[in-house]
């Protein structure tokens, strides 16, 4: 009798756990993240790298000389840059180590996310978009909140982990470890700049290998031995 599989209306109904583990899973491998680069399906977005941080940043001379290769990068590759700076007026401009005069745009900003409205024009105008490059500072405020923005705009998401600091090391390195369990991808400089050429025959792979022919410098992301 059918009336007697009906559930009262005040109890709810209990998903057994095997189905509850089998969804999860699911979802998971939904979200799985294989992280390819190509060069016309990917931006650079460099976050905030300005003149006032430099005292501030823990190894700012490190990421910084690791954001000049990435910034040149995006050059040789033809890459778009977004560029952004976090309320210029007190916190300065753009390092002039940093030649950013290629970029798409150069945003001011008070939101601490990059995904502001004129970055959110330039995404607009690049169709074919699906993955973003990013690095700079601070790895736990508006690199982190700009991560999760492109992620919720279903964007593949590369945080360049010796290229982005914050002033606490341990801000920095939970940062980096909330970021991942979201969905980016933490990756290395080198490891991404060779992903984006991806075979010796590439046309530019000379001046992306002459870029990192010298090991970027140790930023404090692993032991010393």
């Amino acid at each position: 009798n059918l009336t007697r599989c009906r559930l009262p209306l005040n109890q709810p109904l209990r998903i057994p756990r095997a189905l509850q583990s089998s969804h999860l899973s699911s979802k998971m491998a939904a979200r799985r993240v294989l992280g390819n680069l190509t060069a016309d399906t990917t931006a650079f977005f460099l976050c905030d790298m300005q003149e006032r941080f430099r005292p501030a940043i823990r190894f700012f001379p490190e990421i910084l000389q690791i954001g000049q290769r990435l910034v040149e990068a995006s050059k040789i590759l033809d890459i778009p840059l977004i560029v952004t700076e976090q309320y210029p007026k007190g916190l300065g401009s753009t390092v002039s180590e940093l030649d950013v005069s290629s970029a798409k745009v150069v945003v001011p900003k008070t939101k601490f996310s990059m995904v502001v409205p004129e970055v959110e024009a330039v995404l607009k105008d690049l169709p074919g978009l699906r993955s973003v490059v990013l690095f700079g500072i601070e790895a736990h405020v508006c690199v982190q909140q700009t991560v999760l923005d492109l992620l919720a705009r279903d964007l593949e998401v590369h945080v360049i982990a010796d290229a982005t600091s914050s002033r606490s090391q341990m801000d920095r390195v939970f940062a980096f470890d909330r970021l991942r369990q979201a969905g980016a991808v933490l990756t290395t400089s080198e490891s991404t700049l060779l992903q984006l050429v991806a075979d010796k025959n590439h046309p530019k792979f000379k001046e992306i290998q002459g870029l990192i022919k010298v090991s970027g410098p140790d930023s404090g992301l692993v032991p010393k031995m």
